[in-house]
């Protein structure tokens, strides 16, 4: 680890980079970045381990059981690999800390609530949009798809009026 951490990379190389990562995921699996479908697989699996038979016979978690098993998917080693990736880049930039950010007005629990919320709002939308903000956004924005910027667009717009009206609220 080092003494003091490194500074980010510039925005247009961690762009290429990313970009570059996409792609080579469409050549690899045939599919593009994502996240949230590995939270639904294994909320699927969980659940069927707790509740089989009322999982199979749920119109949502169902079909992912009667397909076999759920966190034998692509996503699934996708995600493994962004959290191991990502702690292995943090500890080698000399960023990887335990530590809640939050605002000078902010509790610890106040963050918590407002991260635990804005989660389940995040998770909940990126289910309705079929996609999360790397699937629909990042993957559908480079296959030019029309939701991709629509989802982006929407996401960006509720990200600034929420911030807007949650900075006024501690004002």
């Amino acid at each position: 680890m080092t003494s003091s951490p490194r500074p980010f990379w510039p925005p247009l190389v961690a762009g290429a980079a990313l970009g570059i990562a996409l792609l080579i995921s469409f050549l690899i699996t045939g599919h593009g970045l994502g996240a949230s479908g590995f939270v639904t697989r294994l909320s699927a699996q969980i659940s069927g381990w707790l509740a089989p038979d009322l999982t199979t016979a749920n119109a949502y978690f169902g079909p992912f059981l009667t397909a076999g098993a759920p966190l034998a998917s692509w996503i699934t080693w996708e995600v493994i690999g962004v959290l191991i990736g990502g702690y292995v880049g943090a500890r080698t930039a000399g960023r990887s800390r335990l530590m809640v950010e939050r605002g000078p007005q902010a509790s610890v629990g106040q963050r918590f609530a407002f991260a635990f919320i804005g989660g389940a709002l995040v998770g909940i939308g990126g289910r309705l949009a079929r996609g999360c903000t790397s699937g629909l956004g990042l993957s559908g924005g480079a296959t030019l798809a029309v939701a991709g910027f629509v989802f982006l667009a929407g996401f960006f717009i509720a990200g600034f009026v929420v911030s807007a009206l949650v900075r006024r609220a501690w004002q």
